[in-house]
């Protein structure tokens, strides 16, 4: 029980070494809570469909992510706000045009497992159709049964 704090060993246990392991894995508090507001993001199927378009066409304007996502640019300038506040997204200015790409490289893998598979792609339709298989994963669950 050497990974126990003090202010917990007083709890019973099952399995000493299960228990040492457990909070091994937990690690830092805070990093824990950091991935979680990540997680948090990407919980938001419009911030998702626009992650997985920033990072399947790269720089890229509010314009053309209201186009391809379906939401309004006010929507899309939100989401973005956020985002950039959250240390996501960078946006970069070509003329009047502000251009946003990933910053967060820790999410490039997560929102690779979220982008559809190459025979999904070219499906269309926005949020609700086909970026990301529609919002919460409807059409998804329903072709799966």
């Amino acid at each position: 029980m050497h990974l126990v704090p003090a202010e917990r060993a007083h709890h019973t246990t099952i399995d000493d070494h299960r228990a040492c392991a457990a909070i091994e894995a937990l690690g830092d508090p805070e990093q824990v809570a950091a991935w979680a507001a990540r997680f948090a993001l990407l919980g938001d199927p419009h911030r998702l469909a626009m992650l997985l378009c920033i990072s399947g066409a790269g720089p890229i304007s509010v314009t053309d992510l209201a186009l391809a996502t379906g939401m309004n640019a006010t929507a899309v300038s939100q989401a973005l706000r956020l985002l950039r506040a959250a240390g996501v997204v960078t946006g970069t200015r070509d003329g009047r045009v502000i251009r946003y790409q990933l910053a967060d490289d820790t999410l490039r893998p997560l929102i690779a497992l979220a982008a559809p598979a190459p025979a999904d792609r070219g499906a269309g339709g926005g949020v609700g159709g086909g970026v990301g298989g529609g919002v919460g994963g409807e059409a998804q669950q329903a072709d799966a049964i």
